[in-house]
Order: C-alpha cells, then structure tokens, then sequence
C-alpha cells in the first residue's frame, strides 16, 4: 500500500515534469527568435516583411486557435491533446530549423502556432486533475515560474545558438526537448476530459475570427507594398470588419460559444482585457524592431542583443509577484494605471535613441519598460479572473490570453506598417539606417501613444475584484 501511495506520489511530479518541458519551449518560442532575425533575413535573402510573418503566424495561429484548444482537451482528452500538440510542434521545429526559404518558414511557424494552441490550455487542466487542492498552488507556482524563466532567458539563448551555431538551432534544440516530453507524457500523464456538461465546438466562431485576424494583419504588413489605397488592401479592412461583425453576432447566438461575451459585462473584465491587447501591442513591435535595430545600425552581435534585453526581463520576474500581492491589497487599478504610464515614458525614451546611440542610451528605457510590464501583468490577471464567476476564471483565463496574443500580431504588423512608410520593408537588402530610424522613432511615438492610451482605460475601467486562491483557479481552469 505505502509502495502504491510512493508511486502515484512520483506520478503526479514527473507528469508536472513533463507539462514544464512543454512549456518551456511554448514561452521561449515567443522570444528566442527577435535575436535571430537578421540571421534569418540573410540566409533566406527575404525582406522584412516576411520576417514579421515569420513572428506572427505563430502568434495569430496561436490566438485564434486557443480557446478551440482548450474545448478540444476537455472532449477528447487533455492527455491525448496535449501529447498530439506536443507532436505537431516539435516536428514543426524540425521544419522551422530545416527550412530553406521564407515560405517554408513561415508556413511551419503556423504549424507551431497549432501545436501550442493544442497543448497550453491542456497543461493547466491536466495539473488540476493530477493534483489534489493543497498541492495544487505549489504546482502552479512551478508552472509559472519555468513560464517566466523561459521568457526571460529566451533572447540570450536565441543570441548564443544563432551566433556559436546556427539560427536554426533555435528550432532544432525544440526537437530533443520535445520527444523526451512525449516519452515521459505517454508514460506518467493518466487520460482526463470534461463529461460535466455538453461539449460543442464552435467551428464557425473559429472561422470568423481566423478570417478577420488574417485580413486585418495582412492588411496591415502588405499595404505599404500594395499602397493603402490599392483594392486588395481596402477589400481587406472591409473583409476583416464583417468578419469581426460576423464573429460577434455568432457568439451572442451560439449555444455554446467559443467566446462568452457576458463576461464582457464586467466593465473591470473588459478593461483588463482591452489593456492586455494594448500592452502586447504598444510593446510586441518594440521588441522586434529593437532586435533589427540594435544589430543593423548599431553593429551588435547576436549575444550582445539577447543580453541586452536582461535587465528588462529580470525587472519583470522580480517585481511582478510583489506587484501581484499589492494588488490584494490596493487593487489592481493604480497599479495598472502606474504600469502603463512607465511603459509610455520607456517608449519615449526609446524614441530619441538614434544612429550613433550605446547601450546606456537604451538602457534607462529597459529599466522603466520592465518596471512598467511587471506592475501590469500580475495585477492585470488578477482583475480579470477576479471579476468574473470562480466557475469562468478558467474561461477568463483562456480569453484574456488570446487578447494579449491577438495584441502582439497587431503590434508587429502596426509598427511594421509604419517603419514600411520610412523604409522598403519588401526589399531583401539592409534598409538605408537613417531612414530605419526615423520609422523606428515614429513607431515608437505611435506606441507611446497606444500605452498612454491603456493608462487611462485602467484607470477609468478598473474596478474592485476579490482574490482567488491559486487552488482555486487551477480547478476552475480544468
């Protein structure tokens, strides 16, 4: 009996292990590539339009297929999808890695995007299953903390794969990783799904809202190549806004929507959400175009580049969980408000960085930036899981996720589209450094702008929300 107890103990931390492993890679895939792109733009001789596709097809396959996900682990098995989105997306880093041209990349971004839309909101409900209430928080807090840790060291590992070795590396290392979780998954991870209540998906939900994603960020890269006036580029901002309509009414009438839009109803729920989207966007292009700009004009390596970004991200790991238990105490809407104020004043900062600038010209603006995201996305989280029925958190959980994704391929394709304005984003040759910059600083007022913005939303939409145990959102995320 006491051997039986020992193994089933061993069980539940080994299947934890092989939910971190997961992902692990799913977060360093959202910062591991900035440092390789102009790596990337050499070798495949593509411009640098196709290198923001090379970021946003993973990021919108990502957004739009989240929830889908999540709905699919609880009907057919949050084992069984976790294990095939763990497939999927180590054998599209091995086509990542092996691709020879900018199609192929781009084309098996997407397929990661799947892959982790498969496996993200399977990990969390497969952690509630598997663990009882009092080992619940201390599982999550791992979860957490290998999240963070990956988004945090991702850019330096990007830089020493792509400098020592290869950029391609940065995919291939995906590939030991994530059959030795496939392994050890199929192993130890025991079959749950959801038979509480019927299970729908919402196909045509999910088709609305792809469309409308793709025509709005299509638009948005491309209408500098085709010129904003051209018939495609305003069929596409027409396209994108029925299908947006589309979506909306088709959740409102759904039986069982991909998208509850009654949580909607909470002005504190809404805000947080609406500042998610425009947190990622005003920051998501920064970090993309800071990569470019600090290895085209400034000269930097890739290492130099990836550890540049460290004091941003461990400011960030820091300060967030302290700015998470003031939001018990204070709210979370001045900490909000305070954040994205920080973040409008590092864009600004930001902005006046030039052709002859060094790293202590940047590096005032990674201090506020990362003071700035520390104190918005804890206290973000907390208002809007906080305000929604402990039933829905897990379902707020899903929803404020896409908006912070759907907010970092908007970023990208926004700021792009105003860099294009500056400079040939097309073109496979470096762009003229002068004009570079001065798109680059345009898009950083723009961006400032967009964080200001947010500020504002906090502190008008942010109400009063009760504090949930980290026991209880894990079961409301099963």
């Amino acid at each position: 009996m006491r051997a039986k107890i020992l193994a089933e103990e061993n069980r539940k931390w080994w299947t934890l292990g092989a939910l971190t492993f997961a992902l692990f890679m799913i977060m360093l895939d959202n910062t591991v590539v900035n440092v390789a792109l102009p790596s990337i733009q050499r070798d495949l001789g593509i411009g640098l339009s196709a290198l923001e596709w090379t970021v946003n097809a993973y990021a919108l396959t990502f957004a739009v297929l989240m929830l889908s996900g999540g709905k699919l682990a609880d009907f057919f098995g949050r084992r069984r999808v976790f294990l095939i989105g763990l497939f999927v997306f180590t054998l599209s880093s091995l086509a990542c890695g092996l691709a020879t041209t900018g199609g192929t990349l781009i084309g098996a971004r997407t397929v990661q995007g799947v892959g982790a839309a498969l496996m993200m909101p399977a990990t969390l409900s497969i952690i509630s299953a598997t663990f009882p209430p009092h080992q619940r928080g201390m599982a999550i807090g791992i979860w957490a903390g290998v999240s963070a840790m990956a988004l945090a060291i991702g850019p330096l590992i990007g830089g020493l794969l792509t400098q020592h070795i290869d950029w391609s590396w940065i995919f291939f290392v995906n590939v030991p990783v994530g059959v030795l979780g496939i392994v050890v998954g199929r192993l130890v991870i025991r079959e749950s799904r959801d038979t509480s209540e019927e299970q729908r998906l919402d196909i045509p939900g999910l088709l609305a809202s792809a469309a409308g994603l793709f025509a709005l960020t299509f638009a948005l890269i491309e209408a500098n190549a085709y010129g904003w006036t051209h018939p495609l580029i305003l069929g596409l901002f027409a396209g994108a806004a029925a299908a947006f309509a589309a979506f909306v009414w088709l959740e409102l009438h759904q039986r069982t929507p991909m998208l509850d839009l009654s949580l909607f109803r909470s002005g504190t729920f809404a805000g947080a959400n609406v500042v998610a989207l425009l947190v990622t966007l005003a920051m998501f292009g920064v970090f993309f175009f800071m990569s470019l700009y600090m290895q085209n004009i400034l000269g930097y390596s890739a290492v130099e580049t990836g550890a540049a970004f460290l004091p941003m991200t461990v400011l960030i790991i820091l300060i967030a969980p302290a700015a998470g238990r003031s939001s018990d105490r204070i709210g979370s809407r001045w900490l909000m408000t305070a954040g994205m104020s920080l973040l409008a004043v590092a864009l600004l900062v930001f902005s006046r960085l030039g052709l002859d600038s060094g790293f202590w010209n940047i590096f005032p603006g990674l201090i506020v930036g990362g003071l700035g995201m520390a104190l918005v996305m804890t206290p973000m989280t907390a208002a809007a899981l906080g305000s929604v029925p402990v039933a829905k958190a897990g379902v707020g959980s899903g929803v404020l996720n896409t908006f912070r994704q759907v907010g970092g391929a908007l970023g990208i394709a926004v700021m792009g589209a105003i860099v294009a304005a500056y400079v040939d984003l097309a073109g496979t040759q470096r762009p003229d450094p002068s004009a570079f910059v001065d798109g680059f600083q345009t898009a950083l007022l723009v961006s400032a702008v967009i964080a200001l913005a947010g500020a504002i939303i906090a502190a008008a939409t942010i109400g009063s929300h009760r504090h949930l145990e980290a026991s209880d959102l894990a079961e409301a995320a099963a």
